[in-house]
């Protein structure tokens, strides 16, 4: 079995600080040739970007990929909606997951996987202003230990 490279297009930094990240899921996306051809130039922002089922579909909203400079009329629209493509049994899944109180579908990043874009969804929960706060007392512990750490071993 060959093994895929993974290179990654865009990332959503700003997910892992307004939301906890409870699932991660990975979905295909349906695209138009300009927008691929963005994406290889590694243009695209998930700057508020969700998603959404309707009708057992799932749909990318407001994931902003700019248009192809060589591209004619045949130009896509920057920020349209875009399917995503995942098997019935995982939409079910998701269904059953937004449904609970207070998730939702956060895209993480958009990666090429081989000669694959794929999309990486986050099933998050939204956080609140102590939960930032927590986080940042955890992050400077954490320095604070390696940095105790590293002057432990430099003392040797």
């Amino acid at each position: 079995m060959e093994k895929r490279t993974e290179k990654i297009i865009t990332t959503n930094r700003k997910a892992g600080h307004d939301y906890h990240i409870i699932d991660r899921i990975e979905a295909g996306i349906v695209l138009t040739g300009t927008e691929v051809k963005s994406l290889r130039e590694g243009k695209a922002s998930l700057l508020d970007a969700y998603a959404l089922i309707e009708r057992g579909e799932a749909w990318l909203i407001n994931a902003h990929i700019p248009q192809f400079k060589q591209g004619s009329y045949f130009n896509h629209e920057p920020k349209r909606k875009r399917k995503l493509l995942l098997h019935h049994v995982q939409i079910m899944r998701l269904i059953g997951k937004v449904q609970e109180k207070g998730l939702t579908l956060i895209p993480l990043k958009i990666y090429f996987s081989g000669p694959y874009i794929k999309v990486e969804l986050g099933i998050c929960k939204g956080k609140k202003s102590f939960d930032h706060r927590d986080d940042l007392k955890e992050r400077e512990a954490k320095r604070d230990i390696e940095r105790g750490m590293a002057d432990r071993h430099k003392g040797k």
